[in-house]
């Protein structure tokens, strides 16, 4: 039982995080190549594949062509798992708060910006002996 679950948890993890949900699609491909086989006998898969994913043209069926594996591609699932120390507690202080005095601080320092930090950022290290 245990296996069995792993086995179904990886497939879900697998087919929401990677590209492997469009093997689902495969049915569609299948079907879609009997549609196109009706319309010509003699095409083989080959040149179904080709004419889809070589080189794709837009016609009539462009909406069933849209809905066949690895044609449009989507962004993944991505999931983040952490894990917090189980010693680990938050509690707040009770405090008072205090208020802050907001000093102006200029937005732009041309003295600054040209004689200070940002003119030697680029300059070599320098070396005393």
């Amino acid at each position: 039982m245990k296996k069995l679950i792993s086995i179904l948890f990886l497939s879900l993890y697998l087919v929401s995080t990677t590209e492997l949900y469009q093997l689902l699609k495969i049915p569609t491909l299948i079907e879609h190549y009997c549609e196109h086989k009706k319309l010509n006998p003699e095409m083989p898969f080959s040149a179904f594949l080709k004419t889809h994913y070589n080189h794709p043209v837009k016609d009539g069926d462009d909406g069933k062509d849209q809905k066949l594996p690895f044609i449009i591609h989507s962004t993944p699932l991505a999931l983040v798992f952490t894990v917090i120390n189980p010693g680990f507690s938050f509690e707040p202080r009770n405090s008072t708060l205090q208020q802050l005095t907001l000093n102006k601080i200029q937005a732009k320092d041309e003295d600054f910006r040209y004689k200070g930090f940002a003119g030697s950022v680029w300059e070599p290290p320098k070396y005393f002996l």
